[in-house]
C-alpha cells in the first residue's frame, strides 16, 4: 500500500527568546488526536543563557544537534556536551530536572522532538541516552544516506532504546533520488525538511514544512512512504520518524505531559517537595 501525506504544514517563526536567538514551532502542541504519539517539535537557535533548570515528567525528548555545541546536565548528576550530528534521547518519566544551554562561546542550532509515554510507563525511571553521530547505524542507496537513530529499516537498527516504539531517522538524498520506507499500516509518519525541497507521499515539502501521513491500515498491513527529490545543486535533508498512536488522554502543563488533572497536579507537588531530586553544585562543565 502507497503511502500518501494527508497535511502539510509550516514551521512557526517566533523570533527571539530570552533563552534562543531565533524560535521555531515545528509541532504545536494540543492537537493531539493528530499528531499522537509526537507532542511537540521545535527547532532552536541557542545562545547563552539557554534552557536553565527545569523540570519534565511522563515523556522523552529526542534531540538533534545540527550546528554548534549544547551543553547538558541533570539532577542525577549527567553532565556532557553534544556537537553537530549527535543525538540525546532523554526519558523524563517519573521526573527530572535538567538544563540545555550553549556551551561557551558557542551557538547551538537544535531540533527537539517530544514524545508522549503509555499510562503505564509515565513512571519508568528517568535516563538519558547520548546517541553519537558515529553511534548511528547507516544503511545507503544510490544517492541516499539514512542515518537511524531509532527503530529498524533494511536489516539495520537504532542505537536508542525505547519505552514505545518510534522509528527515527536522518535521511540525506542526492538531487533526483528517491527512497521507500516501509511503515505498519497503523504508524503515523511526518516528514521534516531541514533542508532542500523533496516530494513526500505525493506532496511537495520545502525547507520548514512538515508532512504527516496518517495510519492507513491494521497492523499487519505494510505500507511504503516514498520520498523523490528532482533536479538541484544540492542534498535534501529530511527528519523522518514514525509511530503507533497511544490512544490515551492527554493533559499536559508546561513540562509535564500526563493522562489526567489530578497527575498534573500532583508531578507539580512532587517537583515542589524535591521529589525530581536537585539541582547539581556544579552547574557548568569546567571551561576547556
Amino acid at each position: 500500500m502507497e503511502r500518501r501525506v494527508d497535511r502539510v504544514s509550516d514551521r512557526i517563526d517566533l523570533g527571539p527568546t530570552a533563552m534562543s536567538d531565533r524560535s521555531m514551532l515545528i509541532i504545536a502542541p494540543g492537537d493531539d488526536a493528530r499528531t499522537d504519539p509526537f507532542l511537540l517539535m521545535g527547532e532552536e537557535l541557542v545562545n547563552q543563557p539557554g534552557f536553565e533548570w527545569h523540570p519534565h515528567r511522563g515523556m522523552e525528548t529526542v534531540t538533534l544537534i545540527l550546528e554548534g555545541a549544547l551543553e547538558h546536565g541533570d539532577s542525577l548528576g549527567n553532565a556532557g556536551v553534544l556537537g553537530p550530528g549527535d543525538v540525546q534521547w532523554m526519558t523524563a518519566g517519573r521526573g527530572i530536572i535538567h538544563r540545555e544551554v550553549a556551551a561557551p562561546s558557542e551557538r547551538a542550532r537544535v531540533i527537539q522532538l517530544w514524545l508522549n509515554l503509555p499510562a503505564d510507563k509515565k513512571f519508568v525511571p528517568t535516563g538519558y541516552q547520548d546517541l553519537r553521530a558515529g553511534m548511528h547505524a547507516v544503511h545507503t542507496e544510490p544517492g541516499v544516506l539514512v542515518q537511524l537513530i531509532s527503530g529498524e529499516t533494511a536489516a539495520v537498527r537504532g542505537p536508542a532504546v525505547n519505552h514505545w516504539p518510534i522509528l527515527g531517522m536522518l535521511v540525506t538524498l542526492d538531487p533526483g533520488s528517491t527512497y521507500r520506507q516501509l511503515l505498519a499500516g497503523d504508524e503515523r509518519a511526518f516528514a521534516y525538511a531541514i533542508d532542500g525541497r523533496l516530494t513526500v507521499g505525493g506532496r511537495v515539502l520545502r525547507t520548514g514544512q512538515i508532512g504527516w501521513s496518517d495510519p492507513v491500515a491494521q497492523p499487519s498491513v505494510p505500507s511504503t512512504l516514498t520520498l523523490n527529490t528532482g533536479d538541484g545543486d544540492s542534498p535534501t535533508t529530511v527528519l523522518l520518524f514514525a509511530g503507533r498512536p497511544i490512544g490515551e488522554a492527554v493533559v499536559s502543563s508546561g513540562p509535564f505531559v500526563m493522562n489526567t488533572v489530578a497527575e498534573i497536579q500532583q508531578a507539580y507537588r512532587d517537583f515542589h517537595s524535591g521529589a525530581f531530586g536537585s539541582i547539581p553544585r556544579h552547574t557548568r562543565l569546567p571551561a576547556s
